[in-house]
């Protein structure tokens, strides 16, 4: 009986890491793939094309990283549940803030699935591109992306599609993410999810605490007698995570008497109400919540930090492919990777199990002595480490082919050493 071989190693965090998934498999070609997919968008190469992902990790054919992504029987689905329950166990029941939004991308023509002519908000206008509804988790200063749904246009349907609305994706996202045990503290979106009554309904009946943007027209019916109050304007410090403080000023909306679900306006100014800084925004927080419900409305921007490092350091975007089969598969290889970082963060460190502490002569206690070493708790932070560590690789398979046309026998045992000292960094998952 032939044994399997075994998969070609690349960096010890990253392998340590992906063996997590090794058994959704079929073969190890696919798993290498899915091992240099994460190497790759963890490095710092600008385009995490597939092309480009193969020459920094050393295969210069961009075929079998295509075929990975298109063709090879592996469970999506599979590979999400393993990610989110490495997520869960590393959490242990930790509640956390769940913030929602959908983000865009524009794209050219109307091959890609699901690409159409609508509104994409982080660009800010109308515009051809597909759209997602996404799910992120903040955990401290720590973001972690939990799930996302691609939003279907009613004309872009296939036949097998049934069209949902981006409130009910976020339904149905918040409901699997309870049905696998995770655990809310707060939950909060902006007034594309606040102005739709069954998301608000749903929240209620999980119930869950929220706070959700609405618009400035938002109506409510009032009995007959009954009127708008407001009461007066106060200051208070919108506090950022860096300890930097702005002034804002609050004040609460009241339709007729103060019911349950409570009304809040916060501005920066509270005499002219600039558009772009004022907020409307509701909430079923109880008691006197004045002093707190800005800043916790405020943590719904973490998740455009979680969208732009996916973006712009992960590659969520660089995919060039049109069917939504591999295009889900991409989105999902970029998830495992944010989260790959997220779990390395020092919120995460005291819940991994089995971890002791390396010893004074290892060298990962050097690691911190190179000038470019982060010392920071942030998700950037980690990453520009992580990238560190991936270096001396990285190099080395763009160096290879000239070693292989000069040979250096002192240059290649100078990288082996390096990698082997590099690989000395473990990674920090549950097992």
């Amino acid at each position: 009986m032939t044994l399997a071989r075994q998969a070609q190693p690349t960096v010890t965090f990253v392998d340590e890491y992906c063996a997590q998934y090794q058994d959704l498999f079929p073969d190890v070609r696919s798993f290498e793939q899915f091992t240099y997919l994460h190497v790759g968008m963890l490095s710092d190469i600008k385009r995490k094309s597939l092309p480009a992902i193969a020459t920094a990790v050393g295969k210069a054919d961009a075929q079998a990283l295509h075929h990975f992504l298109a063709n090879a029987p592996w469970p999506v689905e599979a590979v999400r549940a393993r990610r989110l329950h490495l997520l869960k166990e590393t959490l242990r029941e930790r509640p956390f803030t769940l913030i929602l939004d959908e983000t865009g991308d524009e794209k050219k023509g109307h091959t890609t699935d699901y690409v159409a002519h609508q509104y994409i908000g982080n660009v800010g206008h109308l515009a051809n591109g597909i759209v997602s509804v996404n799910a992120y988790g903040l955990l401290d200063t720590i973001t972690f992306p939990l799930l996302f749904s691609v939003y279907t246009p009613q004309f872009r349907l296939h036949p097998d599609d049934t069209f949902h609305t981006k409130p009910e994706l976020a339904i149905e996202i918040i409901q699997q993410l309870q049905q696998q045990g995770f655990q809310f503290s707060l939950v909060l979106a902006d007034s594309i999810y606040g102005e739709s009554g069954p998301f608000i309904s749903a929240l209620e009946r999980l119930h869950l605490h929220y706070i959700v943007g609405l618009r400035f027209n938002h109506g409510v019916w009032l009995p007959s007698g009954e009127r708008i109050r407001y009461t007066r304007w106060r200051p208070f410090a919108r506090i950022f995570t860096d300890g930097s403080q702005q002034p804002r000023s609050i004040r609460e909306v009241i339709y007729g008497h103060r019911r349950r679900i409570r009304f809040y306006e916060i501005t920066i100014d509270p005499v002219t109400l600039p558009t772009d800084g004022t907020w409307f925004i509701m909430t079923n927080l109880q008691g006197d919540i004045r002093t707190q419900v800005g800043n916790l409305y405020g943590l719904r921007t973490w998740i455009e930090y979680g969208f732009r490092q996916a973006k712009d350091e992960l590659g969520w975007a660089d995919y060039r492919v049109t069917d939504y089969h591999a295009i889900e598969r991409w989105w999902e290889v970029v998830c495992s990777a944010y989260s790959l970082v997220s779990l390395q963060a020092a919120i995460f460190q005291p819940s991994a199990p089995n971890k002791s502490a390396p010893s004074p002569a290892s060298p990962v206690n050097r690691f911190p002595q190179h000038r470019w070493w982060d010392t920071g708790n942030g998700w950037k932070n980690v990453l520009n480490d992580l990238r560190l560590i991936l270096q001396p690789y990285i190099c080395h398979c763009l160096i290879l082919p000239w070693l292989l046309v000069f040979d250096i026998p002192a240059l290649q045992l100078g990288f082996k050493q390096l990698t082997s000292i590099m690989n000395t960094f473990h990674t920090l998952i549950p097992t």
